[in-house]
Order: structure tokens, then sequence, then C-alpha cells
């Protein structure tokens, strides 16, 4: 794609009015959100919106999640806001979960891939909400990177993905949760989990009682079948090296973590993604291996642990990294959602032909 833009990089009290000016010219630009950067356009207008997928290199059967900065802006895009959708917009917004209803006859269907449903969330960062109610539109945001590569939780991330591709960013530093927002399905007679993300479904179910997690949708199914959630259908989120799963018993962990870097060839560059606890498993000879270590954090903080998911992918490729050994997280609370990116980061199976090491 060509550059044809300086990518500027302001805080929200340098760049709103400009921002504004961009988006009501039907330009996009980069914003913070509590859980990645989105890249935003008015989304009531489709010639804006299809920017969005030529920049990115988004399939366009890929919905985009249109974000509003009040519930009576929520009700004008939504066919009907059901009670469902009052008490989880009571209970969660603003946050990190996006309500997937149908839509009005005001959303273009670019947007919505085609369907008659569209994604809507009210973002928890203070600078996207003021940038939205300055604007005067709803925004379509998916996150502001080149589609397929780890999601960007810093303004840099932003630019180094997309510097000539847009005019600005607005940069607020680093995301607070840097997992991307649940997707609630609410177009049904069952609340259902499209995505997994910042809203856990034990805090789902607190509130709407029984919520179901659907199947992803593979790569193997018909490509020509869009998905109601952004996220769901393609590989996302992957580095440039190839991924390893670590799974195991937490006395087995240093192990196989050992054996992986004993199989190591020389050129060959490795990184080990783990958590605290299994750091002070390691020996030196086995540390000493590693080319490059990102601890995430504590299990016993697994929250913080999982917001550095993506900033720890994207370490990997500034380091070249050729193999990632990445430990992976029970599948409870945010857990759920850590497994989900890190899976799709690997790819279907996660698994490495030790020849190639």
């Amino acid at each position: 794609m060509e550059t044809n833009f300086q990518t500027r990089m302001l805080t929200i009290e340098e760049g709103l009015s400009d921002a504004v000016q961009l988006l009501r010219q039907g330009e996009v630009v980069a914003f913070p959100t509590e859980t990645v950067y989105g890249l935003g356009a008015n989304a009531l207008d489709p010639k804006a919106c299809k920017k969005i997928f030529k920049i990115k290199g988004r399939p366009a059967d890929n919905p985009l999640i249109v974000h509003i900065a009040s519930v009576k802006d929520a009700k004008k895009i939504v066919r009907e806001w059901t009670d469902a959708a009052k008490m989880c917009a009571e209970a969660f917004w603003p946050g990190p979960l996006t309500l997937v209803l149908p839509k009005s006859r005001i959303i273009p269907d670019i947007v919505s891939a085609g369907l008659n449903t569209v994604a809507v969330r009210m973002p928890a960062h203070p600078a996207a909400l003021e940038l939205i109610r300055a604007a005067g539109v709803p925004l379509a945001a998916p996150s502001a990177n080149i589609s397929g590569k780890p999601s960007p939780t810093e303004g840099k991330h932003v630019r180094q993905d997309l510097k000539g591709r847009i005019p600005l960013v607005i940069d607020a530093g680093k995301c607070s949760i840097g997992l991307e927002s649940t997707v609630l399905d609410l177009s049904g007679k069952t609340p259902v989990i499209l995505r997994p993300g910042g809203v856990t479904k034990e805090q789902l179910e607190t509130v709407l009682g029984t919520v179901e997690i659907e199947r992803e949708m593979g790569e193997s199914r018909e490509a020509f079948i869009p998905s109601k959630s952004p996220g769901m259908k393609y590989r996302h989120y992957a580095p440039n090296g190839e991924i390893i799963l670590i799974k195991s018993a937490d006395h087995k962990k240093a192990e196989k973590i050992a054996g992986w870097v004993a199989q190591k060839k020389s050129g060959n560059k490795m990184a080990l993604i783990c958590m605290e606890e299994t750091k002070g498993l390691l020996s030196t000879n086995d540390l000493e291996g590693i080319d490059f270590l990102f601890v995430l954090g504590s299990v016993n903080r697994p929250q913080e642990a999982a917001s550095h998911l993506f900033e720890a992918l994207r370490s990997c490729d500034e380091e070249k990294i050729n193999f990632i050994l990445a430990e992976e997280m029970p599948e409870e609370g945010i857990g759920l959602a850590f497994m989900n990116r890190l899976r799709k980061a690997a790819g279907e199976s996660g698994f490495v032909d030790p020849g190639k090491i």
C-alpha cells in the first residue's frame, strides 16, 4: 500500500481538533481504548469505513465494532435495545464488552460484513470517549494494526505498523487491559460469547444467568460465511516466529522448556514467554540458552499477566525471534481470553517439528 501520510503522534489534548476534522473529512485515525488501540472512521460513512479494510489489509467479511459514547447513541444504531442489553450496559459499560444486536438501517453493510447485526461497545478510556463525543458520530474501529499481527497496546505499536498509512495517532501510552473486548451475541434467545475478552463468562453470568460459549469459526470454514464477531474466522495476533505452546504440570514445565532449548540449532533465536513462577524453576543453563525472556507476571495476578501478551509477541518480532516458547494459562476468568489469543497466534495446533528448531 502507498504511504501518503506523515503520521503524527499527538496526545488527546494536542490532537483532538485535528482528529475530529479528519474523521469528518472521511479519513481514518488511531486512538486508544482500555483494551487495545483502535483504527477509527465514521461508522455511518461507508467510504471511510472501506479505508479501514484497505489500510489493515482486512478481509471484507470480518465485521467492525462500532464505538459509542452513550447508551442513547447505542440505541440509534440497533433495531432493538433488549432487556439483556440494558442489563449488560448498566453492569459493564463503559468497559471491555461488545454487544451484538440487530442493526438499524443507518449502519452500512460494510461495517457489519453484510449481516443484519451490529457489534457495539462503549470504551472505558477517557480519550476514546472524548474523541467520539467531539466527532459527533459513532466510530467503527478494529485494532490499529496490520491484519493478522499482534494487536497494538501502545501508540508506538500503531506507528510501527501503520506509519504513512494514516495521518494521526492519538497516543495515551499503554492500554490497561491489553486484550480485546468480550463479544457477546444478544441477537438470539440465549446470550452467546463469540469472543472471550476483558469481561469474563463468570462476570456475565452474575448478570444474565446462563451464558454459552460458541465454538470458534476456524479457517477451514467456508470463506464466504461472515462471523458475527471480529477475530474469530482468520488467524490473528501472529508474530513472525513460530510459537510452541508449553502445557504441563508445574513441576514438568522446566523440564519441557529445557528440552526445547537443548534442541535449538546454531543461528536460530529462541524466546520464552512465561510466568514469574516458571522462570524461578529454570536453571542458569536453561536461561542462558534462551535468547529473549519475557516474564508476563505472576500466576496470582492473571489479569496483569494477560495484559502483557501482545507486548510480548511484538517484542519477539523486534528481537527477530525464530521460535517462541509460550506458557499456557488456565482457561478460567481472563485465562479464557488469553488462551484464545495465544492459540490463534500459534495457528491451528501450536505444534512445531523439533527438527526445525
